[in-house]
C-alpha cells in the first residue's frame, strides 16, 4: 500500500483513508492507492463494507491541477484515466460509502459519485467547478451527476461551477445522509447498516429514475444554454458542459462518457483553458514574496479601527465584520458617520433580500461595528485603516493623530489608491509599521487588495497585512510604492487613451462596446461614471498629472466635472442615467466632445473596434511592462491577478500580460512603436517590452528568470 492511501479494518468495515496533503488531490499515487485498497478490501473476508474518507481538512478537493496545465500545453500525460477505477468501485459487491468533509470538488466529487452511497458532515461542500478552469468534468461527472440529482440540478451545478452545501446535496439526492459528530465513525455505522440489508447496492451509472422524460429534455437544455450565455459571458466551457449533460440524458452511459471525454480534451487544449489555468496558478503564486516566509511573524488582528465612514470605509468595515473581526468606525462629525452606518445597514438588508444572509447574521455583523466620532478605543486596536478621500495632507494629518493614540505594535494602513506611502509613513513615529491596503470598491465584495510595501515597511508588517487580507477572503498582492502603485498606474494610460479616442472621433458608447466585446466586465466610461468623475478629477489634481511639457491632456473629463456631471451619483457623467441606472448616450456630451476637439485642432475620424482595443489594451500592456521592469510588480503574473480581480479584465484571457504573450510580444511591440511614431512620446515602447520582443521571449519567461524584488523594499 502506498503512503497516499491507507487501509484499516474495524468491526467489518475497511476504512480507506486518502492522505495527500494539502487537499488530497487526485495524484497518480492516490488513484493507484485507491485501486489497490479496493482490491485489498474486496479480498478480505472479514470486510463487509468499505468507507473512503479524506485525511486532514478535506475529502478530495479535485484533480492535480499541474496535470491539467501539462495537458493544456500539449502533454496528454496530464489527464489520468479514471474510468477503470470508477468502474471497479461501482462493481465492488461490498457497499462502498464515500464520507465527505471539507470540499469534494471536481475529480473528488466524481470519485464520490462512483460509490454506492455518500454521506457528509453538515458543513461539507460538493461541486463540479471545472468550467472555472475552461474545461468540463473529465472523469464521467457529467454522466453520473444527472443520474443522482436530475438534469436540471446538474445543469445548474455544472454551468455555475458553484459548490452546494450538504443540506442542498441531501435534498437533491447527491448524498444519502448528513453525519453529525465524528465522520469516520458515523460513516462506518452507516456502512454496517447498508451492508446488513444485503442485496445489490445501487450503481450510479445504471440509475435512470432521476433522468427526465425524453420530451422534457430539449427545454431543459435550452434553458441551460441560455443560463450559460447570460451568466458566463464569453466562456466556452459552460455552454459545452450542457452538451455533455445532454449526452447523459440521451445516450447510453458508455457513449455519454465517450462524448464527455471528447469535449473535455477539446476544451483542455483551448486558449481559454490555458488562460484560466494560468490565472489559477497566478493567484496562488502571489503569496510568494521575497523576504517573507512561513516563519515570518504575523500579528493576530482582533480589533480594527477605520477612519472614514464613506464608501470605502464602510465597505472595509463590512469586510471585517463578515470575517468575524470587530471594528471601531469613526469620521469627522456625526452626519457622515450616521450616513455610513445607514449605508452599511442598507447593503446588508439587500443581502437578506437576496437570500445571502439571514436577519440574525446581519444583526451579528452590525454588532461587530461600533461607531463614534473621534478615536474612541483606538488605543486598543491592532490595525488602523485610514480610508478618507485622496488628499495627501489629510492622510498625513490622520496618520500622525492615530500614531499618537495607537498602542505600540499596532499597524497603520492607508487605503490610498495613488499616493506616496513613504510620505504618509514619514508622518508617523513607526514607519516600519505603515503599509498600504488599497481595497477596491465595493470593498465588501471585490476580492483584490493591493498591499503596498513602503521603503521602511517591515517583513512582519507585510506578513501581517498578507494574513489579514487572506482572513477577509481577499486576494492580497504585494506591490511597490509608486504613483498609482500597479493597478492604477497602468489604468491611467488605458483611461486617457480612451478619452483621446473619443476626442478623435469615437463615441463613449463605441469605446465601451468594443471593450466589453473584448471581454472587459465594463467599459471604461461606464467605470468612470460608477466610480465618480470627481474622484479621478481629484487624483489628477493631487498628482499634478499632465504637467509635463508637451504632454497631451484630455479635454473633456475636467469640463464634465466643472458642469457637475460626476457620474451615476449625479445622474449625469459621460452618460445620462435614469431610475434603472443604465447608461444612456447623452447628446449634450457628444456635442461637448466635438466642440472641444474642434477648438483643440484635433482631426476627427471613424475607428474600428480593433483599433480601439489596440489603443487601449496595448497602452495597458506597455505600462505594465514598465511597472514590471522597474520592480514595482514582482511578476507579470501578479499584474494579471490584479487586473482579473480588481479591474474586470477577463480571466479567460489570463490577464493583460498573459494576453500579450498569446498575441505575441513582437506584434504588440510593433504596434506600440507605430503609435509612438504617429501619436507621440506617451507611446514610447517600454524597454522591457522592446527587449523581450527582440529576443523572441515572453513575460512568462521573464517571470521564470527573475528572482524578484520590490523597489523601496527593506
Amino acid at each position: 500500500m502506498n503512503q497516499a492511501v491507507t487501509v484499516s479494518v474495524d468491526q467489518g468495515v475497511a476504512l480507506v483513508t486518502i492522505d495527500n496533503p494539502p487537499v488530497n488531490a487526485l495524484s497518480p499515487q492516490v488513484i493507484d492507492g485507491l485501486d489497490d485498497a479496493i482490491d485489498q478490501a474486496s479480498r478480505d473476508a472479514s470486510v463487509h463494507a468499505i468507507v473512503i474518507v479524506g485525511a486532514g481538512r478535506t475529502f478530495v478537493a479535485g484533480a492535480d491541477i499541474k496535470g491539467l496545465e501539462q495537458l493544456a500545453w500539449g502533454s496528454d500525460s496530464g489527464a489520468p484515466e479514471m474510468h477503470a477505477l470508477l468502474e471497479k468501485i461501482e462493481d465492488t459487491p461490498k457497499p462502498v460509502v464515500m464520507a465527505m468533509h471539507g470540499t469534494a470538488l471536481g475529480g473528488g466529487l466524481e470519485v464520490a459519485m462512483a460509490g454506492h452511497y455518500r454521506v457528509a458532515v453538515p458543513d461539507a461542500q460538493m461541486g463540479q467547478p471545472e468550467v472555472n478552469l475552461g474545461i468540463i468534468p473529465g472523469a464521467e461527472g457529467t454522466q453520473r451527476l444527472p443520474r443522482l440529482v436530475g438534469l436540471e440540478k446538474a445543469i445548474e451545478m455544472c454551468v455555475s461551477g458553484k459548490p452546494i452545501k450538504a443540506t442542498d446535496a441531501l435534498n437533491a439526492g447527491l448524498i444519502d445522509r448528513i453525519v453529525e459528530g465524528e465522520l469516520a465513525a458515523g460513516a462506518s455505522s452507516f456502512a454496517r447498516e447498508v451492508a446488513a440489508r444485503g442485496g445489490k447496492h445501487p450503481k450510479t451509472r445504471e440509475r435512470q429514475d432521476k433522468l427526465p422524460p425524453r420530451d422534457a429534455v430539449p427545454s431543459m437544455l435550452a434553458a441551460g444554454r441560455e443560463l450559460a450565455r447570460k451568466t458566463r459571458r464569453n466562456l466556452e466551457a459552460p455552454v459545452a458542459v450542457v452538451d455533455a449533460l445532454e449526452a447523459a440524458a440521451t445516450l447510453p452511459f458508455a457513449e455519454g462518457c465517450a462524448r464527455e471525454r471528447a469535449i473535455f480534451f477539446e476544451l483542455a487544449k483551448s486558449e481559454q483553458a490555458k488562460a484560466l489555468i494560468h490565472a489559477f496558478f497566478a493567484e496562488r503564486g502571489v503569496s510568494k514574496v521575497p523576504g517573507i516566509s512561513k516563519d515570518t511573524a504575523a500579528a493576530t488582528i482582533r480589533l480594527v479601527g477605520i477612519v472614514g465612514a464613506g464608501t470605502m470605509g464602510g465597505g472595509i468595515a463590512m469586510a471585517c465584520a463578515n470575517a468575524g473581526i470587530n471594528v471601531r468606525l469613526t469620521d469627522a462629525t456625526e452626519a457622515p458617520l450616521e450616513a455610513g452606518l445607514a449605508t452599511i445597514q442598507k447593503n446588508y438588508d439587500v443581502s437578506v433580500k437576496r437570500g445571502r444572509f439571514t436577519p440574525q447574521m446581519v444583526e451579528e455583523r452590525m454588532a461587530r461595528i461600533a461607531a463614534d466620532v473621534g478615536y474612541h478605543d483606538f488605543d486598543e486596536v491592532d490595525l488602523v485603516i485610514e480610508a478618507v478621500f485622496e488628499n495627501l495632507a489629510l492622510k498625513k494629518e490622520i496618520s500622525t493623530a492615530v500614531d499618537t493614540i495607537a498602542k505600540p505594535g499596532a499597524i497603520i494602513a492607508t487605503n490610498t489608491s495613488t499616493l506616496d506611502i513613504d510620505d504618509i509613513a514619514a508622518a508617523t513615529s513607526r514607519p516600519s509599521q505603515v503599509v498600504g491596503l488599497h481595497f477596491f470598491s465595493p470593498a465588501n465584495v471585490m476580492r483584490l487588495v493591493e498591499i503596498v510595501r513602503g521603503a521602511k515597511t517591515s517583513p512582519e508588517t507585510l506578513a501581517t497585512a498578507m494574513a489579514f487580507a487572506r482572513r477577509l477572503g481577499k486576494v492580497g498582492v504585494v506591490v511597490g510604492n509608486c504613483r498609482g502603485f500597479v493597478g492604477n498606474r497602468m489604468m491611467f494610460p488605458y483611461m486617457y487613451e480612451a478619452q483621446f479616442l473619443v476626442e478623435e472621433g469615437a463615441t463613449p458608447r463605441q469605446v465601451d462596446d468594443a471593450l466589453t466585446g473584448f471581454g472587459m466586465a465594463m467599459g471604461i466610461f461606464a467605470v468612470d461614471d460608477m466610480a465618480g468623475l470627481d474622484v479621478a478629477w481629484r487624483v489628477r489634481q493631487e498628482l499634478k498629472q499632465f504637467s509635463e511639457p508637451g504632454a497631451r491632456k484630455p479635454l473633456v473629463a475636467d469640463r464634465l466635472c466643472e458642469m457637475g456631471r460626476f457620474g451615476q451619483k449625479t445622474g449625469k457623467g459621460w452618460y445620462s442615467y435614469g431610475d434603472d441606472r443604465k447608461p444612456q448616450p447623452d447628446p449634450e456630451v457628444l456635442a461637448l466632445i466635438e466642440q472641444l476637439a474642434v477648438a483643440g485642432g484635433i482631426r476627427r475620424r471613424s475607428f474600428t473596434n480593433e483599433e480601439i482595443i489596440e489603443r487601449t489594451i496595448y497602452a495597458l500592456i506597455n505600462e505594465g511592462a514598465r511597472v514590471l521592469d522597474e520592480g514595482f510588480a514582482l511578476r507579470a503574473a501578479d499584474i494579471d491577478v490584479i487586473y482579473t480581480n480588481g479591474y474586470g479584465f477577463p480571466a479567460w484571457r489570463g490577464g493583460p500580460m498573459f494576453y500579450a504573450d498569446r498575441v505575441g510580444l513582437k506584434e504588440i511591440y510593433d504596434r506600440v512603436a507605430t503609435f509612438h511614431r504617429e501619436l507621440g512620446q506617451r507611446w514610447a515602447p517600454a524597454p522591457l517590452l522592446e527587449r523581450l520582443a527582440k529576443e523572441g521571449s515572453t513575460f512568462k519567461e521573464f517571470d521564470r528568470s527573475r528572482a524578484g524584488s520590490l523597489v523601496g523594499a527593506s
